[in-house]
């Protein structure tokens, strides 16, 4: 059967903030009156948005190009577009390795590409490429198709990063800081509150960096969000810890829809480690950190990530690590080992550790962040918890939840039982138990 030329999917793959890139493109690919499909093997035209952080997403993303362009070989789908990060850092390699490959887009005009992606399923022609400015995407970003739950939605606050991480490719990716103007932030708050989003998880390559160009601070920002009508939640992820903005602890304790909860990526606490991954400050300013964090608000919860494996790091280094998890418990962890990422300082950097032993410290910490994690969560049995639904069951009187100590897709969830709650609802449950992935198994309990 023949299928519909305008019937385009997209893959996504990368991070949240590659997510709202997608959903952007899908925006404006409706916009240009192109039909949207779920099913990747429908369509007739297939665009992949790439990620290209670390070499396993560079691996997923190459093997998902090679995946369609079979397809394509095959007789299974007409066009291949390819766009995001890795079109971004390698596009000229990409075209030459993958010349089966219809069009490659950079990351800057999404109203552009899908103008060529309707191009191309009306046979028209279209440039190889699409290139031009990154200050484009720091523009108000128009139609955006959503593909989150109800109950939560990404709103990302600025685009790209002034820090000059050894290990980091994203400033070679994004560009500079650029803080979205705090009117375009608030009015997308307000149209996904009016569509029923209930948690906006605020997400930028630096979110403690907005305002700085504009005279303002991140604290005045998450304010003016939290006083959105209809938003239940807002949550502040990928916060650096140098000149953190500490009157965001204030708006926090005042407005009690701004989640207690701070994800604040350290990526290592031996000093000598720090210094090499030209982080700022020693392991004491970070310990300092995060002892004030929680002397100000002590029902906040801290998310961090440590990067294991780097250049130099010795035995010492990694035990040390390994000790902070357990001695800051720190349950909401996320860990990666080094990936030499050419282009950066870190490329050259002597000392490369094994790849069999970055991986028994990479271990090491997730082991004492389990233990603690486990610990904490055993420690809620018996105790009421509200959870924000995101997922609904009604005829196995079900529910799939968060509480607010946990962001979506990173963290952890509530499984609750006797509830036909509808997502993007907010009830209390009972924690009964905890699952073997330390999930809480509840029962629905009535809010008091």
């Amino acid at each position: 059967m023949k299928k519909n030329p305008a019937l385009v999917s997209l893959v996504h793959l990368g991070c949240a903030r590659n997510l709202i890139d997608s959903e952007l493109i899908l925006g404006r690919m409706a916009e240009e009156g192109l039909v949207i499909t779920d099913d990747a093997t429908n369509a007739h035209t297939v665009v992949l948005n790439t990620c290209s952080f670390i070499g396993p997403a560079r691996e997923e993303s190459e093997n998902a190009i090679r995946d369609l362009v079979k397809r394509k070989e095959q007789g299974e789908i007409a066009r291949v577009v390819v766009a995001g990060c890795l079109v971004q850092r390698y596009k000229h390699d990409l075209a030459a390795r993958f010349p089966a490959v219809d069009l490659f887009a950079e990351i800057s005009d999404y109203k552009q590409l899908a103008r060529s992606v309707r191009a191309l399923t009306e046979g028209q022609g279209t440039p190889k490429y699409l290139e031009g400015p990154l200050e484009r995407a720091a523009e108000r970003e128009g139609a955006r198709l959503v593909s989150t739950p109800k109950s939560y939605a990404y709103l990302r606050v600025s685009h790209g990063c002034d820090h000059l991480c050894s290990f980091c490719a994203i400033p070679s990716i994004r560009g500079k800081h650029r803080s979205k103007p705090l009117a375009d932030v608030v009015g997308e708050a307000r149209e996904l509150a009016a569509s029923g989003t209930r948690e906006l998880v605020l997400v930028a390559e630096d979110s403690t960096a907005w305002g700085r160009e504009l005279g303002m601070e991140l604290p005045d920002l998450v304010e003016a969000l939290a006083k959105v009508e209809g938003v239940a939640r807002v949550r502040v992820m990928y916060a650096y810890p140098n000149r953190f903005p500490w009157r965001l602890l204030d708006v926090m304790k005042e407005h009690g829809n701004v989640a207690p909860y701070l994800d604040i990526p350290v990526q290592h606490i031996a000093t000598p480690v720090l210094r090499a991954m030209r982080r700022h400050g020693s392991g004491d300013q970070v310990r300092q950190i995060l002892d004030r964090l929680r002397a100000e608000v002590p029902n906040i919860t801290l998310r961090t990530t440590l990067l294991m494996g780097f250049p130099g790091e010795t035995d010492a280094d990694a035990a040390e690590a390994a000790a902070f998890v357990g001695e800051y418990r720190l349950a909401r962890l996320g860990a990666f080992t080094y990936s030499p990422e050419q282009g950066t300082p870190g490329w050259d950097l002597p000392g490369r550790v094994p790849a069999d032993v970055a991986q028994a410290r990479y271990q090491a910490v997730i082991d004492a962040r389990d233990a603690v994690l486990r610990a904490e969560q055993r420690a809620l049995v018996g105790k009421d918890v509200e959870v924000l639904v995101d997922e609904s069951h009604p005829d196995a009187k079900t529910v799939v939840g968060r509480p607010v100590t946990d962001a979506p897709e990173v963290d952890l969830i509530a499984i609750v039982r006797g509830s036909r709650a509808k997502v993007g609802d907010c009830i209390m449950a009972r924690v009964e138990d905890v699952d073997r992935e330390s999930n809480l198994v509840c029962k629905a309990a009535p809010r008091r």
